[in-house]
């Protein structure tokens, strides 16, 4: 391996190439790795230094009101607070993201969850499972009860990502035809229960347990 040890002093002496947040911000992590390599502190390294303060201007001059700044940030996180995680993960795809993938596995469990409050079942009258698929899938998670078949995905060609249809068991994987719904639609619980039983003929009772209308 060979090592350029004086390259990130001269860079930082003559940032001028330097002139957007990600080349600044590739130079310091190219810096902190020299500083690795020459066994010194990455912290009180004078080209760390130099290029972290260049990294700053370059910033302030792309946005130099810093109070809109912090506005933008505070009105993003309300947005944020907003828009659940899941229609997030939805929007954006959790392909070749483990730790996107994982927290996509775990809000999708909780909205079908609140579904199945929706549909009136009985914590043991549906099975909840999850299979994850390789890395470059999301993986579906599935409600499956004795007359109702749920199934969320990010397929990434489409925004219909909630499958469902009727069925005959919990041991009935094909059951009757496919019927689609986008993941805003299972945020709203109630409201997609509603669908689900008007589109294959389902009550919801009071109590537990569907029953197909006859």
């Amino acid at each position: 391996m060979i090592y350029d040890m004086p390259h990130r002093h001269a860079q930082a002496l003559d940032p001028s190439g330097l002139t957007t947040i990600a080349a600044c911000l590739h130079a310091i992590q190219a810096a902190a790795k020299d500083c690795l390599n020459a066994g010194t502190s990455f912290e009180h390294d004078p080209a760390v230094m130099l290029l972290a303060q260049h990294l700053g201007a370059v910033a302030t001059l792309a946005y130099p009101d810093r109070p809109t700044l912090r506005g933008l940030c505070a009105t993003a996180i309300a947005d944020l607070r907003e828009r659940p995680v899941l229609a997030t993960l939805a929007a954006r795809g959790v392909a070749f993201d483990a730790d996107a993938k994982r927290l996509f596995h775990a809000e999708a469990r909780r909205a079908l969850g609140r579904l199945a409050d929706a549909l009136g079942l009985a914590p043991d009258s549906y099975d909840l499972r999850v299979n994850a698929g390789g890395p470059v899938v999301s993986g579906e998670v599935t409600l499956h009860t004795d007359r109702v078949y749920v199934q969320v995905s990010i397929r990434g060609y489409g925004p219909d990502d909630v499958l469902f249809r009727s069925v005959r068991g919990r041991r009935d994987y094909c059951g009757g035809r496919n019927h689609w719904a986008r993941v805003d639609e299972l945020l709203s619980p109630q409201r997609l229960a509603e669908r689900i039983a008007q589109a294959i003929g389902l009550e919801i009772p009071a109590s537990s347990e569907l029953r197909l209308v006859a």
